[in-house]
């Protein structure tokens, strides 16, 4: 079971979880033991209130394919187990971004202080810039 919040938990029976071989450099070990873990969660299936199922449905998010079904490749480390791990920690956490609600940005004015700050200062570079040309006479 993966937990999510206090009253929210995913049954293992809507994870799938396959053992993979890993990519890249790794010597023999790569070629012999399974250790990458390809996680497969679908949105839809799951038994995720739907206000849950709606937000990572409009994620833009390359491990949500078209049918709505997250994919989550993990070989970062040698053992498989850790990979699992690994996996579900990531789906946890892809999980819990929907649920944190963003601040709507309230607009401000620049303070009267900091505009003339910003005038003098381009002033002062204007006239450091005009001393470096020569003099016509």
């Amino acid at each position: 079971m993966l937990q999510i919040s206090h009253n929210i938990i995913i049954p293992d029976s809507e994870i799938e979880i396959s053992a993979i071989r890993s990519q890249g450099a790794g010597g023999q070990n790569v070629n012999k033991v399974s250790t990458a873990i390809h996680l497969r969660f679908d949105i839809e299936a799951s038994s995720l209130p739907t206000y849950y199922k709606e937000q990572l449905l409009k994620l833009n998010d390359k491990r949500i394919n078209q049918e709505g079904v997250v994919v989550i490749k993990a070989q970062e480390h040698r053992s498989q187990e850790q990979n699992r791990e690994e996996a579900l920690q990531r789906l946890q956490e892809l999980i819990n971004s929907v649920v944190v609600i963003k601040r709507k940005r309230r607009p401000t004015k620049p303070t009267r202080s900091s505009q003339k700050k910003r005038l003098e200062s381009k002033t002062k570079r204007k006239l450091i810039k005009l001393a470096r040309k020569p003099v016509i006479e």
